[in-house]
């Protein structure tokens, strides 16, 4: 089962996820008019590197556990993958959410 980019990414985008992933499984783009980033199910091997990776707990580790943000990482996934990468955000960076911590 494929890893899941979930609504904490939403309008926080830091994209050090896409830097560790080793299949690049993980595109930036925009939903709804905010930055965001998808893991594309048909790519990901589940490693668990981009999850390690994310600063405020965004990824989960299976689409059981988010089943919503699941079906719209695979929806985006392929209008994201042609996407340019994007430069990440410093791991210390405070969050743009306030609902967000930084773990």
């Amino acid at each position: 089962m494929a890893y899941v980019i979930t609504e904490k990414c939403h309008g926080e985008r830091y994209g050090l996820c896409a830097t560790v992933c080793p299949t690049e499984a993980i595109y930036p783009g925009t939903y709804q008019g905010k930055d965001f980033m998808v893991i594309d199910p048909t790519v990901c091997i589940s490693c668990g590197a981009c999850a390690a990776e994310c600063p405020v707990g965004s990824i989960v580790e299976s689409e059981d556990m988010d089943p919503t943000w699941a079906k719209i990482n695979a929806d985006l996934a392929v209008e994201f993958k042609s996407n340019p990468k994007v430069a990440p955000r410093a791991r210390n960076e405070s969050p743009k959410k306030p609902t967000n911590q930084l773990k």
